[in-house]
């Protein structure tokens, strides 16, 4: 399946942003070091906005399921830009910002709708589901009176488009005419992981959303981090879901910034290195009242019963046994960021396994019996780190340098592999 940009002419880049009043110094380590500052500076974050967000980067929007038919509408953010994506008569998808050519006001307030053309509530301007103006109320006035000049011209007031390209069901849209196609900012391996979990029709099974009051970057090292996840994660140790001791691998894109990370359950190693390292996820022998939760199938030959796979900036695709899902986090200031989670089957899914799917939904999402721990974790590094600035995370185990590794994944690779891709876009080298 390849990317299918949109006919629609982006905006560029926009203004260059200022440069911070205090200059920061990335230490000479490299990405093996992150200045704690990263995370609370303000003017760090409005850069952000702009080189990042609005720049020459692909920004995953929604699912393509939430705009299947021709009128469907779905309201979501770039960064922290209001956004609307839509699916017009002719099938072709727009993404456009969510704000009036008039007044700015915001024109579409609900996050889905069926419509046939967008309307503004403030002053009733009309839009297609292009985003071009059909209509001004009043625009000839009342009686000859009022109404716009003689030389208002509706063409040159529409809704701001962005760029559109999909990929396995994903939407995704760029500000940047600079910004290179898809299928190459994905790159290959990242492209066949994405169609291994995605590339079939798809049905959303569950959507919800969870703040953390964490600023964004702190939840995009906590997906890339293979190290965490069974040191944190009790249930993932104690029911030999995912743990560091079975057959699997950390690979990441041409650029780093992407990543994919993945185990296999069945060579899990009974050799004790776990009880033996002393950590808290190892101490427990629990059963489950209900075992069935994970008497999971074998979805896919290649032996991956659990994935992470990550695209920069705030896209994560999982894969946990039978359990599949789409989560994506976006900016809401410095030190806050919403989670959602879309869990996903597939449209060939008979009844039995629709059920197991969403059953094992339980395992993440905000409550999840895995993942509940990182609803507060990285809010313990953002209170712990955001008075020390001047200071710095130490990112060495497996290495110092971001590169893949198929035969460990106890290392923070893909960690720095983020922090080189964060870098070179913002500037900070």
């Amino acid at each position: 399946m390849s990317a299918t940009p949109s006919a629609s002419t982006a905006h560029s880049t926009g203004p260059v942003s200022a440069p911070l009043s205090a200059p920061l110094d990335w230490p000479a380590e490299g990405v093996a070091r992150v200045p704690f500052r990263v995370f609370s500076d303000p003017e760090i974050y409005a850069q952000e906005q702009e080189r990042i967000f609005r720049g020459p980067i692909w920004n995953f929007v929604c699912m393509e399921a939430d705009v299947a038919q021709p009128g469907d509408i779905r309201t979501a953010w770039v960064g922290e830009t209001p956004v609307v994506v839509t699916r017009d008569h002719d099938q072709k998808l727009h993404v456009m910002i969510n704000r009036c050519a008039h007044k700015g006001a915001l024109v579409c307030l609900k996050q889905r709708d069926k419509q046939d053309s967008l309307t503004c509530v403030y002053h009733a301007w009309n839009y297609g589901l292009d985003g071009q103006l059909k209509t001004v109320a009043f625009r000839h006035g009342l009686k000859g009176k009022g109404g716009m000049p003689e030389d208002f011209d509706s063409t040159k007031h529409r809704l701001q488009p962005l760029r559109v390209a999909t990929f396995c069901g994903l939407v995704f849209a760029t500000f940047s005419d600079q910004t290179e196609p898809l299928d190459q900012y994905l790159g290959a391996p990242m492209s066949k992981f994405l169609e291994r979990n995605l590339g079939r029709p798809l049905k959303i099974l569950g959507v919800h959303s969870q703040m953390i009051h964490n600023n964004w970057k702190l939840y995009a090292e906590n997906v890339r981090d293979s190290y965490h996840a069974t040191l944190l994660h009790t249930f993932y140790t104690t029911f030999k879901v995912n743990r560091l001791d079975m057959d699997g691998g950390i690979i990441l894109s041409d650029k780093k910034w992407h990543h994919i990370s993945y185990a296999k359950r069945a060579t899990l190693d009974q050799a004790g290195e776990y009880k033996n390292a002393n950590v808290h996820s190892a101490k427990f022998e629990s059963n489950l009242a209900g075992p069935e939760l994970l008497k999971a199938w074998d979805e896919f030959e290649d032996g991956i019963t659990h994935s992470i796979q990550t695209v920069f900036p705030t896209l994560v695709v999982h894969f946990t046994l039978n359990s599949l899902a789409v989560r994506y986090f976006v900016p809401r200031g410095v030190d806050k960021t919403e989670l959602f989670w879309v869990f996903l089957g597939y449209e060939r899914d008979d009844a039995a396994q629709e059920k197991m799917r969403v059953m094992q939904g339980n395992l993440t999402g905000a409550a999840g019996l895995v993942s509940l721990e990182d609803g507060c974790i990285n809010e313990f590094v953002q209170r712990g780190s955001t008075t020390s600035p001047d200071k710095r995370a130490f990112i060495e185990m497996g290495g110092k340098v971001a590169e893949s590794n198929e035969s460990s994944r106890a290392t923070e690779a893909s960690v720095r592999g983020f922090w080189h891709g964060y870098r070179n876009i913002m500037g900070f080298n």
